[in-house]
């Protein structure tokens, strides 16, 4: 089945009277009433979701799952080996939490791989995955909602007389992964969890917890929002905004936790104490620190891997490095000294701090002048960094309502960010969209969509 078919078919029913005015009034009118934002901006700005034909949903999913499991397989080896540690530079204070028992094996029960995937007219695909969220990541509750409310639209509705339409959801694998580890941790399976989801008042992302204490509460499990400044660990127990709590589903990043408190923490003061399971475990940092992809793409440490994860690697993660003075390998694979190559080659480059969100600090080396990335480039040698190969970006058309009515149709970004549990399986997808080369919504660019994997009915 071709999916730009599809899409085509999608648009052309947006010329029908009405369809799109009845159908962008309802989806504003639910995102309201489910306060689907985004600090004070609407999640969604578009009327198409993201499309996938099956085969191309198989590849994604297979694909992302092979390198998924290479991470997961590094995670644990860097736990064993401090010298291989070493390449994603954690932090002393992270180095202590990366020991502590949290009562399971898995270092990441939930994370996401950031990816373009690029579907080309020629029906060639490129994959390349550029950052791994190995912490508590965002969207999986935004993303099913988002599914729910694009089915009621009527353009949804006319779409599905033709084609079969299949949400790829994330909340139950969410539940069922936070409900396995919990149990590992517990022992025994005699209680629900006590759940407090944890984050600074004010993140543009609240209404999303919002969205999983709904969906626990469906569920039998009580959970709380509450800010690490409203904790208490006290008499062998931990309390969240004065509840008492067995759970800590920790949305709160572990370098903002650390710079605010160090490690004098309520949830360390607990973990320690074994009073709580926590999800994602500390150890998670090892791979959301962007090193972790200059570890699975440096070809001092191709000896860990299989010829099929090096072959996997080198088509879907991006030639990365620390930045630092040293002599390596350049992408086609000729020996290079670091610095003076990747300044001689800034317009297929990016720089990214090593653990930094939401795109700061992100220097994207064709959109900077060469004495600025020149500067950029002598900082990076100071503070952890790495530079990145430039991958193919996928672009599609989306439409959009304008402001007087009409439908425009105009060209943005894609990012496809599969969901990631237990370390081994894909289960739904984060889409972004964006006007602008940093996709990143909380950047302040970009709308989110749902993903849908389609088939065309029998005539």
């Amino acid at each position: 089945m071709n999916s730009l078919t599809a899409i085509s078919r999608f648009h052309d029913l947006l010329s029908q009277p009405r369809l799109a005015g009845d159908s962008w009034d309802l989806l504003t009118a639910r995102m309201a009433e489910r306060n689907m934002v985004f600090g004070d901006r609407p999640l969604c700005t578009v009327l198409r979701p993201l499309f996938y034909s099956p085969q191309e949903w198989s590849y994604l999913v297979d694909r992302t799952e092979l390198i998924l499991r290479l991470f997961d397989r590094l995670a644990h080896r860097m736990l064993d080996d401090a010298e291989l540690r070493k390449q994603v530079h954690a932090t002393p204070d992270e180095e202590y939490l990366l020991h502590l028992d949290h009562g399971y094996r898995s270092t990441i029960p939930t994370a996401r791989l950031d990816s373009f995937f690029a579907r080309n007219q020629d029906g060639s695909r490129s994959l390349g995955f550029v950052e791994f969220n190995g912490e508590s990541p965002a969207s999986m509750a935004y993303s099913g909602v988002l599914s729910e409310l694009f089915l009621e639209m009527p353009v949804m509705q006319a779409f599905g007389r033709h084609y079969a339409v299949h949400a790829q959801l994330s909340r139950r694998p969410a539940l069922d992964e936070f409900l396995r580890v919990y149990y590992e941790w517990r022992r025994d399976r005699s209680k629900l969890p006590d759940i407090a989801i944890v984050d600074w008042h004010g993140v543009p992302t609240a209404s999303e917890f919002d969205l999983f204490v709904e969906y626990f509460a469906e569920h039998g499990i009580t959970a709380v929002i509450c800010d690490p400044e409203e904790m208490e660990f006290t008499n062998g127990q931990l309390y969240a905004a004065g509840a008492p709590v067995d759970f800590v589903y920790k949305r709160v990043l572990i370098s903002e936790l650390l710079q605010r408190y160090g490690l004098d923490h309520p949830i360390i003061d607990a973990l320690k104490a074994r009073a709580i399971c926590v999800v994602n475990p500390f150890s998670c940092k090892l791979l959301h620190k962007k090193a972790s992809l200059a570890v699975a793409s440096d070809e001092r440490n191709a000896h860990l891997l299989t010829a099929d994860e090096q072959q996997a690697v080198k088509a879907h993660i991006p030639w990365t490095r620390t930045v630092e003075e040293r002599s390596t390998l350049d992408p086609a694979g000729n020996p290079i000294d670091l610095l003076p190559w990747a300044s001689a080659n800034r317009e297929g480059l990016v720089l990214k701090p090593n653990d930094e969100y939401g795109g700061k600090g992100v220097i994207i080396g064709w959109e900077t002048k060469q004495a600025e990335w020149d500067t950029a480039l002598a900082a990076a040698t100071s503070e952890p960094t790495v530079v990145q190969e430039r991958v193919q970006i996928a672009y599609e058309e989306f439409p959009a309502v304008t402001a007087n009515g009409d439908v425009s149709i105009d060209l943005r970004l894609v990012d496809s960010d599969p969901f990631l549990f237990r370390g081994e399986r894909v289960h739904g997808c984060l889409c972004r969209l964006s006007s602008q080369t940093l996709l990143n919504v909380t950047a302040g660019g970009g709308s989110i969509v749902p993903v849908f994997v389609i088939e065309e009915r029998d005539a």
